[in-house]
């Protein structure tokens, strides 16, 4: 009982952190139809900007350095790199995404070299006493940011003007801009958003395993998960990175031999022969 509670705990960590970059990855699809290669290094940039700000003066000016550099790299790669590929094939906005992404990791390796760096501390650590087993207190504080983060998102897509305003843009973008909905504004914002979301993201996983390229791996789990819960699904990501996360902590913790690294993506296999647009995405007939 005790390891399961611990498992459960940890696989949650994990999934309410990729439930963040994954929402991250919904926003962008769901807002201009671009699938984000570059969302692992989103969340790298995101740990590497927390932690130069964190260790020059306080945690509290790492978040908002790193939230200021979300900003403008969202809307930077928006403005000046994708809009211009505006009505080119989808093959080329694709590339152009993996590129951009071996671009942000080379210029992260060349400022900081490949040792990874502890990352300090600015969630309480110790022991916390749960179901009868010790668990990370960083653990559980992990969850509870992850999920006030999540849920500030949605109040944000259902209450706001502008988070309405991305919604309709969503759902079909000729009806918004006839309501006087700026689509250039919503696509630029879709980005700022995704990459302040990867940037809480990075910032938990960096608290949990360092500063390092190893955040991309984590951040390469991102795709299973929206696979999974539906690449225009918020929802979806949600649920999909608590699915994802569990999996891989309880295959890791029961069964282990490596397989819980292969576990998320024979999921993602799977789903894509049984339900091509996953478990919450929304189906598309196309009749020719």
């Amino acid at each position: 009982m005790n390891i399961f509670v611990q498992l459960t705990v940890t696989g949650l960590t994990n999934g309410a952190i990729l439930a963040l970059a994954a929402l991250g990855f919904v926003l962008i699809f769901k807002s201009t139809g671009v699938i984000n290669f570059a969302q692992g290094e989103f969340l790298l940039i995101g740990a590497y900007a927390v932690y130069v700000g964190t260790v020059a003066a306080h945690w509290t000016v790492g978040i908002l350095l790193g939230l200021l550099v979300a900003v403008v790299l969202g809307v930077g790669v928006e403005r000046l790199i994708l809009r211009p590929l505006v009505g080119q094939p989808i093959i080329a906005v694709i590339m152009v995404t993996i590129g951009l992404g071996i671009f942000l990791r080379s210029v992260v390796q060349i400022i900081f070299g490949n040792r990874p760096l502890p990352f300090p501390d600015f969630i309480p650590g110790g022991s916390v006493n749960l179901l009868g087993a010790t668990v990370p207190a960083n653990r559980l504080w992990g969850i509870g940011l992850a999920a006030v983060t999540l849920a500030v998102f949605t109040v944000f897509f259902t209450r706001s003007r502008h988070g309405i305003a991305m919604r309709a843009v969503a759902d079909d973008q000729q009806a918004a801009l006839t309501m006087g909905i700026s689509v250039r504004r919503v696509f630029a914002m879709a980005w700022a958003l995704a990459a302040v979301s990867a940037v809480i993201g990075g910032m938990l996983v960096a608290n949990l395993i360092g500063v390092s390229g190893g955040i991309i791996e984590f951040g390469l789990l991102v795709f299973p998960v929206v696979i999974l819960g539906g690449l225009d699904s918020v929802p979806g990501a949600m649920i999909g990175g608590a699915i994802v996360g569990l999996l891989i902590t309880y295959t890791g913790g029961y069964v282990g031999g490596g397989l819980q690294s292969v576990v998320p993506y024979v999921v993602l296999v799977g789903i894509l022969l049984v339900r091509p647009y996953g478990l919450f995405g929304q189906v598309r007939i196309e009749r020719v």
